[in-house]
């Protein structure tokens, strides 16, 4: 396979399962978390090095603020390293000046400093066209479309107005051609609801942490092998 043949494909990931990982290790769910981190690096650059178009990772979602406020200040203190110390530090480095990064979520619940750190990347990669990695940081697929709906009813939109091309304008991504989940679980947990409608699944029985460049290609695989209906 061709890596230009996955250049309109729309990729997202559910990374889950980092504590699990280091509960069975006998490790520290930070230890987890930051083996994640690794992981999440290697796949991106391995995303971009197959040619996808759009990469989409679910980082942290609006249900995991609900967990040990420890937990959450060290998720989040992972989250500042990999936006400013990863993407700052790799100006130079050929593959993030080529990536177009996005932030997608409810950037009010995140911390001033790591808003400041994620317009600077947003701004500063705007212009790149290789590929789009969209990072899902305190987001929810309900709470997006109940968002949108808010939007329409302040406006006034009239509902011949409404169609379902109406309201994709208004989301944060386009719609997803294959969602690859680690974690040993077969759901979506809120992952972009409207976006998944007609996405391909592809369940993997490992943790995030275990993940590797040949489960990807493997999860790419199993996608092109598909015949994609769309209910016709």
């Amino acid at each position: 396979m061709k890596a230009t043949t996955m250049k309109n494909c729309h990729i997202g990931i559910i990374l889950d399962g980092n504590r699990r990982w280091a509960k069975e290790k006998g490790l520290s769910h930070q230890e987890g978390h930051k083996k994640g981190l690794e992981v999440t690096r290697k796949i991106i650059e391995h995303a971009h090095k197959r040619g996808v178009g759009i990469l989409t990772l679910f980082i942290f979602s609006t249900e995991n603020w609900k967990r040990p406020k420890e937990e959450v200040n060290f998720l989040m203190g992972l989250i500042e390293e990999f936006f400013d110390k990863e993407f700052d530090k790799n100006k130079e480095n050929k593959l993030f000046k080529k990536i177009r990064v996005k932030i997608v979520g409810e950037r009010k619940k995140v911390s001033t400093k790591i808003n400041k750190i994620i317009n600077k990347i947003e701004e500063s990669t705007k212009d790149n066209r290789e590929m789009v990695l969209n990072a899902a940081l305190s987001y929810g697929g309900r709470m997006e479309i109940v968002e949108v709906v808010k939007e329409m009813l302040k406006e006034s939109v009239s509902p011949r107005k409404i169609t379902e091309k109406y309201i994709e304008k208004r989301l944060s991504i386009p719609n997803i051609d294959l969602i690859i989940r680690t974690g040993k679980e077969k759901r979506l947990s809120n992952f972009f609801i409207w976006q998944s409608a007609y996405a391909e699944l592809f369940f993997l029985d490992k943790y995030w942490p275990e993940f590797t460049e040949k489960d990807f290609d493997k999860a790419l695989n199993h996608y092109q092998k598909r015949q994609r209906r769309f209910g016709k």
